[in-house]
């Protein structure tokens, strides 16, 4: 887990608050998101504004596939930061997302997409599309369709393994498609109600009802104390944090 923060990060730029100045390290967020090491290859799910600070943090070294989950500022603004891996790889890197979120991708990052004058560089994407399940890596990926407030967004599903973040409801059939993990990551961020963002009670009711083996709550803001829940995580139920390593059986 690169980064489990909210869009803002934890600190948030000017606040006291008691878990903007706390000491403990899981409390400092960065914004989502999540490194996968498949048998063919590393993966990024989402590429936000501190990925270098997060490449640099987790070490990094090479980068075969980015996944979107959407197009939020927080999830594709560090997007440039690939290029490295251009440099050092000698090709253009898939980047797969649903058609909607690549065609924002590419509004944002024009450049990219443009000929003319490359300063410095920039980064060699290839825009994949995603429109269902497909081979990644030596892994199969099944997109998990999410609503993120009036968004449809997407999670992945790798093998036992799912991420589902920024989530404030799960169509029926999604649910069906999260049957059996052994391991969900899923978006909560906060205790009190939020348009867009499943709360803590909200997630909580999610996972029991998919029944992963164990739960790691993500996308965290700055209400939430990693070290004293103001509810009771149940048992198989934990808040994520920035350097977080999973292994699946």
């Amino acid at each position: 887990m690169l980064g489990s923060g909210t869009s803002s990060g934890v600190p948030v730029i000017g606040c006291r608050c008691a878990v903007c100045t706390s000491p403990d390290p899981r409390n400092r967020r960065l914004r989502p998101s999540l490194r996968l090491d498949l048998p063919g290859g590393t993966a990024l799910v989402d590429t936000p504004p501190d990925l270098r600070e997060q490449a640099l943090a987790s070490g990094l070294e090479r980068l075969d596939a980015v996944l979107f989950t959407h197009a939020h500022a927080d999830h594709i603004f560090g997007l440039d930061d690939v290029r490295i891996f251009n440099f050092r790889q000698g090709g253009a890197i898939p980047c797969h997302g649903s058609p909607g979120t690549l065609e924002r991708v590419r509004s944002a990052f024009s450049y990219v997409f443009e000929e003319g004058e490359e300063g410095g560089g920039k980064p060699k994407l290839e825009l994949v599309p995603v429109t269902g399940p497909f081979e990644l890596l030596g892994s199969r990926v099944v997109p998990v369709p999410v609503w993120h407030g009036p968004t449809e967004v997407l999670g992945y599903r790798i093998g036992g393994f799912a991420y589902v973040t920024d989530v404030s409801r799960i169509p029926e059939e999604s649910y069906a498609l999260l049957a059996g993990l052994e391991v969900l990551v899923l978006g909560a961020l906060r205790y009190r109600p939020h348009p867009t963002h499943f709360t803590i009670g909200e997630a909580l009711a999610a996972a029991a009802r998919i029944g992963a083996g164990r739960t790691y709550l993500t996308h965290l803001a700055h209400d939430v104390d990693h070290a004293a829940p103001a509810v009771a995580l149940p048992p198989g139920v934990a808040f994520g944090h920035d350097g977080l390593r999973i292994e699946l059986a």
